[in-house]
């Protein structure tokens, strides 16, 4: 009887492994071989591409920049997708589609589409700022295209659906009764909100924060036609860098803004491990 279930669990276990390999396959073709091979072009001339990225002022700021943008657009995201996402889960199923609806709608146009349409919107003789000038807010057009705003407005628009679904799943789960036990316990709304529904809500967040900040690393479409030279981005970078330059240069870049990510995935990782260990204590 033992040996009949040893035999049955080394079958079960083959099986399993005949299942995942073609994801592990499918890994290893189109991630972890192009990387590989992106990690030895960037090596063509041993670390000499790498230290001179590190000396070069331009690089830096382009990666600051980059960064900067991704944690603003994050933060931005989140202010907006959190009241979003918490409406939908309190009003009644039909709004709660209609809600659910107009999130998915972006999804069904192009990105190249939509970052056409905030070009025109945005443009010195576009919608925003013909009206600014007809209502007499302003008296001549404001600059919103090529700037960090219009950047700022491309980007959010784009990725906003990315941190409400992970919210809106989350928030779906959370268990309403202790939020009533909360309340019999005499805690008011907004003490209910901050010590019962934000923490049950963390997973949410991070989920979408990770998601929104790494998107926002590699961006190039909308950077690229809303910003300016002078605030540009790591995605715009590699494009030129790959045309102007060579494939090494590039290749060094995408692995250091990989690098980068990785490490900042880490740290938030930490980060939300620590907070979960308080809360749990």
């Amino acid at each position: 009887m033992t040996q009949g279930t040893t035999i049955a669990g080394r079958r079960s276990s083959q099986r399993g492994w005949l299942l995942f390999l073609p994801a592990f396959l499918f890994f290893c073709a189109f991630f972890l071989i192009p990387l590989a091979l992106m990690l030895q072009e960037s090596l063509k001339n041993g670390f000499d591409t790498y230290a001179f990225i590190f000396e070069s002022p331009v690089y830096g700021r382009v990666f600051r920049n980059t960064v900067w943008v991704a944690v603003i657009t994050t933060a931005v995201c989140l202010a907006i997708a959190y009241p979003y996402a918490y409406t939908v889960n309190r009003v009644g199923p039909r709004m709660k589609m209609l809600l659910i609806l107009l999130v998915l709608m972006p999804f069904w146009v192009s990105l190249l589409s939509r970052t056409f349409a905030w070009v025109g919107l945005l443009q010195d003789t576009g919608i925003i700022n013909t009206y600014l000038q007809l209502w007499g807010i302003t008296d001549g057009p404001v600059a919103l295209v090529r700037t960090p705003f219009g950047v700022l407005v491309g980007m959010v628009h784009v990725l906003l659906p990315y941190m409400v679904l992970p919210l809106m799943n989350t928030m779906g789960e959370i268990d309403h009764g202790q939020l009533q036990a909360a309340r019999g316990l005499g805690a008011t709304p907004l003490q209910r909100f901050v010590r019962v529904f934000l923490p049950l809500s963390l997973p949410g967040i991070v989920a979408g924060c990770v998601l929104v900040f790494v998107l926002s690393l590699g961006f190039y479409i909308t950077p690229a036609m809303l910003g300016a030279p002078a605030n540009m981005m790591v995605g715009e970078l590699l494009i030129q860098e790959t045309q102007k330059v060579g494939a090494t240069r590039a290749s060094a870049l995408g692995i250091l803004l990989l690098a980068g990510t990785l490490i900042s995935m880490g740290l938030l990782a930490a980060v939300w491990k620590r907070s979960a260990r308080r809360t749990e204590l």
